[in-house]
């Protein structure tokens, strides 16, 4: 296990080093292309229900003209929340109990979203007072907690734009560090299977510069734990699919 975390920490390293020489006006123009791509998915057009992150103002794709195209096409928004949690029973791929967890909640309007004030890493956030009246995408409002499941009423994503640090065409991802989109995944999968004996799970579309996309033979180094994707979306104009 130390051998697959040091080997994550110093891909992680490398590739900030590279996204930091990504100029501001190449992070607009990949953005830009790639959103047309993502938008023509027929994934992303049979959607009714999307889970979006809102993204960092440097160093990563931009997600704003997905949130806005998804409204325009009346679909329900559902945008990242993270928050600690006072007990846990999960424990993650080192065996650590996690002190945060992310849920995903309901953006109400366009209105709403453009009012969002950024947090300390200037990523806009849902303002805390709002999250007991926001849908829950398992269904329901508010946070349900790690053991929150799937309300097959009025519940589920249809397709998640994941973000990350690096990928391969193995559609193998490197997150951030903090595990909170292979948790969310695999919660979504593990609690909702409980209940059902079955889940549609959401489409995976990684949104991604060309700068994140590893070259063949190099792979991302995945656990067991870790999630692939469906497909990469990338800032060049490439759709790779698993």
């Amino acid at each position: 296990m130390a051998t697959l975390s040091t080997a994550k920490k110093e891909m992680r390293s490398r590739i900030k080093k590279i996204l930091a020489g990504v100029s501001a006006e190449s992070v607009l123009s990949q953005s830009s292309l790639a959103t047309e791509r993502l938008l023509s998915l027929p994934e992303y057009q049979a959607a009714r229900r999307v889970s979006v992150y809102l993204s960092m103002p440097a160093g990563e794709m931009m997600t704003g003209a997905i949130v806005r195209d998804a409204f325009s096409r009346g679909k329900q928004v559902f945008v990242p929340y993270i928050y600690k949690q006072e007990t846990t029973t999960t424990t993650d791929t080192a065996g650590a109990k996690p002190s945060s967890i992310m849920e995903m909640l309901a953006l109400r309007s366009i209105e709403d979203y453009e009012s969002l004030q950024p947090d300390s890493w200037g990523i806009p956030t849902l303002d805390a007072s709002s999250v007991p009246d926001r849908e829950n995408c398992l269904g329901g409002t508010g946070l349900l907690g790690e053991n929150g499941a799937l309300n097959g009423e009025d519940g589920g994503l249809d397709l998640i734009v994941v973000p990350g640090m690096a990928f391969d065409g193995g559609m193998r991802r490197l997150g951030h560090g903090k595990g909170y989109y292979d948790r969310f995944i695999n919660r979504y999968r593990n609690n909702n299977t409980q209940q059902t004996g079955k889940v549609q799970m959401p489409y995976l579309a990684a949104f991604c510069l060309a700068e994140q996309v590893l070259e063949p033979p190099e792979e991302v180094p995945v656990g067991e734990y870790d999630n692939l994707v469906d497909s990469l979306v990338v800032g060049d104009g490439r759709v790779v699919r698993s």
